[in-house]
Order: C-alpha cells, then sequence, then structure tokens
C-alpha cells in the first residue's frame, strides 16, 4: 500500500518542481513583456510625433541658400619709448705738412683743432586699434561639383544696381551633405575654404572711400 501512494506522490512531485524552475516573476512594463515584443518606437507610443522629412538628395546644378553671418573683432595696443644719447670729444694733438717730397711737423699756432659733439634722440609712441566688422547676408549658390566622398561645391553671385548704386556679392566654398538643413539653407560657419567677395560702388560708396593719395600717405606713412 505504501509503495503504492509513493507512485502517486512521486510524480505530482516531479511536477511541481518542474513548475517552480520554471516560474518567473511578471513584467510591469505597461508595454508588455519585452521578449514578446518589438523594439519601441516613438511614432508607436507618441500621439504629436511627426516623422521628420527625409533628407533631399542633392545633385548637380541644385541651388541651396547660403545664410552669411560672418563677425570678426580685434583690440590691439602696442607702446614703445626709445632715448638714444651720444657724447663725443675729438682732438688733433700732431699734424703734419708736405715740404716739397719732404715731410715735417706742422705746429698749430692756434692750437689743435678740436670738436666737440653731443646728441641726444628721444622717441616715443603710443597706439591703439580697435575694429568690428560684420557681414549678414543670404546668397543662393549653385552646386558646381561633387566630389568623391560627398562634398559638394558651391558657387553663387549676386549683383544689384538701384540708379547709380551697386552692390556685388559672389560666395565659393565647400559644404558637406549632411550640413544643408531641410529647408535647403546651410549656414556659413558650415562651409569650408569660404571665399566672399562684396564690393560696392556709387555716391554712397564715394562719399566715405578715400581718394588715391591719401592710400598712398597710408600705405608707405611718410610722416
Amino acid at each position: 500500500m505504501i509503495r503504492g501512494v509513493w507512485k502517486t506522490v512521486l510524480p505530482a512531485l516531479a511536477l511541481a518542481l518542474a513548475a517552480a524552475t520554471q516560474a518567473q516573476a511578471q513584467s510591469s512594463s505597461m508595454l508588455g513583456d519585452p521578449r514578446q515584443r518589438g523594439p519601441l518606437k516613438l511614432s508607436d507610443v507618441s500621439f504629436t510625433y511627426i516623422a521628420p522629412e527625409p533628407p533631399k538628395k542633392l545633385k548637380l546644378h541644385d541651388l541651396v541658400t547660403v545664410m552669411v553671418d560672418e563677425t570678426a573683432q580685434v583690440i590691439s595696443e602696442g607702446e614703445m619709448d626709445r632715448r638714444k644719447k651720444a657724447e663725443g670729444k675729438f682732438a688733433l694733438d700732431k699734424w703734419i705738412v708736405f715740404d716739397g717730397w719732404a715731410v715735417r711737423p706742422d705746429p698749430q699756432s692756434s692750437g689743435p683743432p678740436k670738436i666737440d659733439g653731443k646728441m641726444e634722440n628721444k622717441y616715443r609712441a603710443e597706439g591703439e586699434l580697435q575694429t568690428r566688422e560684420s557681414m549678414r547676408f543670404r546668397i543662393a549658390c549653385e552646386i558646381v561639383d561633387v566630389r568623391p566622398n560627398g562634398t559638394l561645391v558651391l558657387e553663387g553671385r549676386r549683383f544689384i544696381q538701384a540708379n547709380k548704386e551697386q552692390w556685388e556679392m559672389s560666395l565659393t566654398g565647400i559644404v558637406r551633405a549632411e550640413d544643408i538643413l531641410p529647408n535647403n539653407t546651410v549656414l556659413s560657419e558650415d562651409v569650408a575654404s569660404l571665399r566672399i567677395y562684396k564690393r560696392e560702388a556709387g555716391h554712397v560708396r564715394d562719399g566715405y572711400r578715400r581718394g588715391w593719395f591719401l592710400q598712398i600717405l597710408d600705405r608707405y606713412q611718410p610722416f
């Protein structure tokens, strides 16, 4: 009878032990068991999610707007103080005189000639320079070349004339495709080998430009 009881109890104990070894704690995630669901995506859990626009594939001769915003500031100060002083005394005690082919001493009846000199030079200079330059405009550029590594070569020109006033601007540089924003614009600080040319002509420019003589004076500084 006991042997029959063990035959009934032992299988039940084996099943209980097997179930105990396989039991695991429940997941507290509201999204379900991580082993039974896929990777989480923002588009699956957010009601305000807006999918970003796919990057635009740029090709040769496409147009890109460069937003130029360049600012430079330089502060320089200098001071120099130079002094130079010299004194000299010279006297010739003995002289000679030529008498035919002969040379004989020539006594100086009025005393030997003497030279006494004194020189003093002082120079003091102070200089201060402070400049601030800013350039801000937008210019549409054309992709003139696509490099093997994917970088784009930009080139753009703009010419504006209003009566006698003229403005001419040009820009060249190299930019990475990933730096171009979805609205097809790029910042000038992201443009490599950037070269900007800006020229003005007209009455406004003539009012503050330097003449050729002042340019020579400023270049060589004769005074």
